[in-house]
């Protein structure tokens, strides 16, 4: 189906299911009861699942295919919010335009810095994609103020000429739309104690990750794929043998750019404030976390790194010292207070600690990242001894665990 072998349609149909039932498969847990507060189903939240599901998607395909590891991912993320941001003041609300913009200017901008930083591989090359970055962040900030609007960011604004657009009605506000249908509108289902919100602007950036990990599958079955594969494996040999490999990193660079470029402009498309600090190197750090702990070479694998970290950033570091107290209400105040003690680092703002001792244990025990996880528990439990026996010699082969 879709030109796909069996195996990946079965993985595009599952995260297709995944991403559709996602406000049910996010809010387990009833409306005001004490485990509410581990819901996840809030439109905010799950457009940040698949935006940043993109981005992971994009990093993958050149970090995973070809090994070049960059740190200046965030500067393609940041030229396609900017990007999409101009659209939107210029020439309409409509998220399309802004969409194709950014993806159009990030991959120009990827271009530029590919050209050059390929140039060198290895540590240098991650040194120059990281000063890149930083000196986008920095230009950002200051010298290009006029274009981006310096610490305060960029937003629509009545007065922006917008020349599609009709004129706003008095007291009215610029709101990004999909012909008509603004993102923001939701759809609110109450069934028992639960309460599922149905947003449009997710279920746009939904449809989006879906065709990006369709392209990424293809990608990832395709002769170009396996030419980017043997740049991984031994690019030195790969050149010995006359093959020039710095047109496939190059394009891999560029279509890895273009996806941060379409994470940006989606970011606009669900709120149109736009800011430097996406261009700051934390932001590159980022997608390179949820890639490998994911796992990278993958193609589910950045997927779930970057749902996982979005998680704990938004659900874990919510958890307080008070939360705290009512879970464990029921010991006896010293050892309540003593349990408190020793939790309360790792959660609320602590989050971070608990996210690195994870991403510790997966690179040390799980180097194929939280799918490899996953295939240990499947043989385990589900596959028995000849699963085992596939198991082992697969890992024998280069073809990485997806």
């Amino acid at each position: 189906m879709f030109g796909l072998e069996k195996k990946d349609t079965v993985l595009l149909l599952i995260v297709a299911g995944l991403t559709m039932l996602a406000p049910f498969l996010l809010n387990p847990f009833p409306e005001g009861s004490g485990m509410a507060q581990f819901n996840a189903g809030y439109p905010d939240l799950m457009q940040r699942f698949v935006i940043f599901g993109i981005f992971a998607i994009g990093f993958n395909i050149l970090f995973g295919l070809t090994g070049y590891l960059s740190f200046g991912h965030a500067a393609f993320l940041g030229v396609g919010s900017y990007a999409a941001i101009w659209m939107m003041k210029l020439l309409t609300m409509n998220v399309i335009p802004a969409i194709i913009m950014a993806i159009v200017l990030a991959g120009l901008f990827s271009l530029l810095v590919g050209w050059i930083s390929l140039r060198r591989s290895g540590i240098y090359f991650s040194i120059l994609t990281l000063a890149f970055a930083q000196m986008s962040y920095a230009l950002a900030y200051s010298v290009l103020t006029p274009i981006t609007g310096g610490e305060t960011g960029l937003q629509p604004k009545v007065n922006d000429p917008r020349l599609l657009d009709p004129a706003l009605a008095e007291g009215a506000t610029p709101s990004a739309n999909l012909f008509g249908l603004t993102m923001k509108s939701s759809y609110e289902l109450n069934v028992g104690g639960w309460l599922f919100t149905f947003n449009a602007g997710y279920y746009l950036a939904a449809v989006i990750m879906l065709i990006s990990f369709y392209v990424a599958i293809r990608i990832f079955r395709s002769p170009f794929g396996m030419m980017l594969r043997a740049v991984k494996s031994n690019q030195q040999r790969m050149n010995y043998t006359g093959l020039n490999s710095k047109p496939y990193t190059l394009a891999a660079f560029v279509i890895s750019g273009m996806y941060a470029g379409l994470a940006g402009g989606l970011m606009v498309a669900m709120d149109t404030q736009v800011g430097p600090e996406r261009m700051f190197w934390t932001a590159s750090g980022e997608v390179v976390l949820m890639t490998i702990l994911g796992g990278a070479g993958t193609l589910i694998g950045p997927v779930l790194g970057a749902g996982m970290i979005k998680y704990m950033e938004n659900i874990i570091s919510k958890i307080n010292e008070t939360i705290l107290h009512q879970w464990f209400a029921f010991l006896p105040d010293g050892m309540e207070d003593a349990l408190v003690a020793m939790v309360y680092p790792f959660i609320g703002k602590g989050w971070h600690l608990t996210l690195g001792i994870i991403f510790m244990l997966v690179v040390i025990f799980l180097p194929g990242g939280l799918v490899e996880g996953g295939q240990r528990i499947a043989r385990l439990f589900g596959r028995g001894k000849k699963a085992d026996a596939e198991g082992d010699k697969k890992s024998a082969e280069t073809t990485p665990a997806e």
